[in-house]
């Protein structure tokens, strides 16, 4: 089965103070790399990554990776703009796995436990509660591009479909994380 990995990061942060995907640990290693090789080693077969605020500084972050950037022009509406340009940009041509930029634990082995259910939908879960990253089948990707806008995402889609959870608290937390 064909999986694009879609990478989400083109927030501004305000919370964090600069944009998410700017944001480096401690020890110098960048979230936007990270999330990216996450993805791939996982088991995704390319990476779009979607970018808004700061997409400049952003994009030399990827330099060396094999990713396809997506511009969210309208990224300051919210997450579902977001997720609309970077569905829009992958089409509907197999399964897309969304994750977010801001979960720095969650790591390949998240990716491919995910991946590995082959459900039309199917998430992860962290001690029962839902997370990222989310399998979409393709026979959802149109109907979610439609049903997405501005800070609406895919959750009231989600809640509407039989979503298998995939159980992912024995590898990581699956918390975002909005403040330094």
């Amino acid at each position: 089965m064909c999986t694009t990995g879609l990478l989400l990061a083109a927030g501004a942060g305000r919370r964090m103070g600069t944009p998410k995907a700017l944001v480096h640990d401690a020890d110098g290693t960048s979230w936007l790399r990270r999330a990216v090789q996450a993805l791939t080693e996982g088991g995704c077969d390319q990476v779009y990554v979607v970018l808004g605020a700061a997409a400049a500084e952003a994009v030399s972050l990827l330099d060396g990776l094999s990713t396809q950037t997506v511009l969210a022009i309208d990224w300051a509406e919210g997450m579902g703009a977001s997720l609309r340009a970077g569905l829009s940009a992958v089409g509907a041509d197999g399964s897309v796995l969304v994750s977010l930029v801001d979960l720095p634990d969650v790591g390949p082995d998240v990716v491919a436990r995910v991946l590995a259910v082959q459900h039309e939908l199917a998430r992860a879960a962290y001690d029962g509660r839902p997370g990222h990253p989310v399998l979409i089948g393709q026979g959802h990707v149109e109907p979610l591009i439609a049903a997405v806008h501005g800070d609406v995402g895919a959750r009231p889609y989600l809640d509407a479909h039989d979503v298998t959870l995939v159980e992912c608290g024995d590898l990581a937390t699956g918390v975002d994380i909005d403040h330094r």
